[in-house]
């Protein structure tokens, strides 16, 4: 794994709303450059032998109206595709749909964006509990595998030697800032701050099982 310190620095996380046809929906978004050039990154986002080296396994028909199925995880269909910018999906998991699209933009020649914006509907006393890093602190996870898979020689992490990894000291200190950075988007978006740190707390104590202060 690469410098978790580093990581949380390297990624920019902001929250907003949008307006659905079931109602108001919130907007999460995450991003982060890479030192890799789109037609890679594109290819790492998107091919099934390559995903599950630095995400999870998957299955499905990974094409526009094709269906996915990430191993234990959620499922979906993807709405669109335009290769090798981004692409948009529902995201299916516990009986709810949400909706994901992922964009990449070159920076240079050898440089890519990745961002990924994942919008929900989310019922106040839930976000009330746990703010927007129950969501987050997932997806800066997934980033972290990708930066460390990309940064390797393409062999990716097994997943033995991730969940070793999320279960030490270093792991547990990057679900920590992670949740905490998340706590900060939320104060951003208009979240009062002992409100947002408290979700944060138990966003943290939910992913390493520690209670919360």
């Amino acid at each position: 794994m690469i410098d978790a310190t580093e990581q949380i620095n390297a990624v920019r996380r902001q929250l907003g709303r949008r307006v659905l046809e079931a109602g108001e929906a919130r907007v999460m978004t995450i991003s982060q450059t890479y030192d890799a050039p789109l037609e890679d990154l594109w290819d790492a986002c998107t091919n099934a032998e390559r995903i599950p080296r630095w995400f999870m396994p998957i299955s499905g028909d990974l094409r526009l109206d094709g269906r996915y199925q990430l191993k234990g995880n959620a499922g979906g269909t993807i709405e669109r595709c335009d290769p090798p910018k981004g692409f948009a999906a529902t995201w299916e998991f516990g009986g709810e749909v949400s909706w994901i699209e992922v964009r990449l933009t070159p920076v240079g020649d050898d440089r890519t964006r990745f961002e990924l914006e994942h919008v929900a509907h989310v019922d106040q006393e839930r976000w009330d509990q746990f703010g927007p890093g129950a969501v987050g602190v997932g997806w800066d996870l997934a980033l972290l595998g990708l930066a460390s898979y990309l940064a390797a020689d393409g062999s990716g992490v097994t997943p033995e030697e991730g969940e070793a990894w999320s279960v030490s000291e270093q792991g547990r200190q990057f679900v920590t800032a992670s949740s905490e950075r998340w706590g900060e988007a939320s104060v951003a978006d208009g979240t009062d701050a002992e409100a947002a740190r408290g979700a944060a707390e138990r966003t943290t104590a939910f992913y390493t099982g520690a209670p919360p202060a």
